[in-house]
């Protein structure tokens, strides 16, 4: 049975859809496309693109539908992706069917449910390597030595998208801008609910499961 191979992950801030996403694109050989990672990668630039998208982020908004889909599709592989981070809008997800089109339609879109509460300690739990960007939680995932980075040795920082009040925030603004994608997903029966306060083997095995069609 052919593994189904085009896929949203759809969730919270820290719900655990971007780790789930990376660790299956290496199991499945199928591209993980994270546009956090990408607008990060272009923010770090001098891009006039970058320095508009720039202005949206410092606000603590959401950068417009028309400049996100712009960055997506430079990369976005129709055939196969594991898209995690975008759609995060009902226009951007209606934008996102009419570029693929039938022929390479989302298959899947996995939705990854969590309380906010837990989103919290989740989110103001987790250590970022200031140096190579290694994530680390000071509760689940800690590092060898208490402040440094195993992989490199830099410093572990909290970083401020992580800080209590901005992650209040970032959920206020999922909830208005990105839940009503639930139903529009749920609409075209193509909604996986998952249990995201699961271990993440538990996670990882139903996401197997239903990928396969099991």
């Amino acid at each position: 049975m052919n593994t189904l191979s085009r896929i949203v992950f759809l969730g919270p801030p820290g719900s655990g859809k971007g780790t789930q996403a990376s660790v299956l694109s290496k199991e499945l050989r199928i591209p993980h496309i994270s546009t956090g990672d990408v607008f990060r990668s272009i923010l770090k630039g001098t891009s006039a693109l970058g320095a508009k998208i720039r202005s949206y982020v410092t606000s603590g908004g959401l950068v417009p539908d028309e400049i996100v889909f712009k960055v997506v599709k430079t990369v976005l592989k129709k055939q196969r992706f594991f898209l995690d981070g975008y759609p995060r809008t009902v226009p951007q997800a209606e934008m996102l069917d009419e570029f693929l089109g039938a022929k390479y339609a989302v298959q899947k879109v996995l939705y990854f449910k969590v309380a906010d509460r837990e989103v919290i300690r989740r989110l103001t739990s987790r250590r970022t390597c200031g140096t190579c960007g290694a994530v680390y939680n000071v509760l689940t995932l800690k590092p060898k030595k208490k402040g440094i980075c195993d992989a490199c040795g830099g410093t572990l920082v909290l970083r401020k998208d992580d800080e209590p009040a901005t992650v209040k925030h970032r959920l206020t603004v999922y909830h208005r801008e990105t839940k009503p994608l639930i139903a529009y997903y749920r609409s075209q029966k193509k909604l996986a609910v998952i249990d995201a306060t699961q271990p993440v083997a538990t996670v990882r095995r139903v996401i197997h499961g239903i990928l396969s069609g099991a």
